[in-house]
């Protein structure tokens, strides 16, 4: 019964994050009440805040995180942290609709754009690098707190941060093209000429 429950709880948190994204896209960020979200997800105010504390969180929630980290623990354990992430980002959003990938889109171009939510964001880098580095170092038999398991997570998340800023507006398959180029070059390093 647990799963069942879950599983409804994890479609109204999506349908209240849709109906965000849509009004904000429709009538700004600053602009949209929660209680226009609440109506248009067909729930009370008292239900969002059930699922989200603050309206920012209807754009920072990634419902694609718990997908990738079960992918990435999911990969062959030969496989260097930096290629079972990206096996497991690639998994995680070839499974993704037209339409998915377009709200994630369009949640990017949320917090890229609204300084309030970039703000929200940086703690939220600061979350993806304990998390990286806990995945680091549960592959690589390290301590979370190695400086090179804590250097590689830093790293992981400037390159996705980068790639995000360079093709959230491009089409899956170019951002998924783009984020492996960026990976390649976190992996031959900066040269000193081009």
């Amino acid at each position: 019964m647990s799963g069942l429950r879950e599983r409804k709880k994890a479609k109204t948190r999506a349908a209240i994050q849709e109906h965000a994204l849509r009004l904000f896209r429709d009538q700004g960020y600053a602009e949209t009440t929660v209680q226009e979200i609440a109506a248009a997800a067909e729930v009370s105010p008292a239900t969002f805040f059930r699922y989200f504390p603050t309206k920012e969180d209807t754009v920072v929630l990634d419902r694609l995180d718990p997908v990738m980290i079960e992918m990435f623990r999911g990969q062959p354990p030969e496989l260097h942290p930096t290629e079972a992430l990206r096996a497991a980002i690639r998994q995680s959003m070839d499974a993704l609709t037209a339409e998915e990938w377009e709200l994630e889109s369009e949640r990017q171009r949320l917090v890229m754009n609204a300084p309030e939510l970039r703000v929200r964001m940086l703690d939220q880098l600061y979350e993806g690098i304990e998390l990286l580095a806990t995945l680091a170092a549960e592959r690589t038999s390290r301590p979370t707190d190695d400086f090179a398991v804590r250097a590689w997570a830093g790293a992981v998340v400037g390159v996705v941060l980068a790639t995000y800023q360079t093709a959230i507006d491009a089409p899956l398959p170019q951002y998924l093209e783009i984020l492996d180029q960026a990976f390649d070059q976190l992996a031959a390093g900066l040269p000193m000429e081009p």
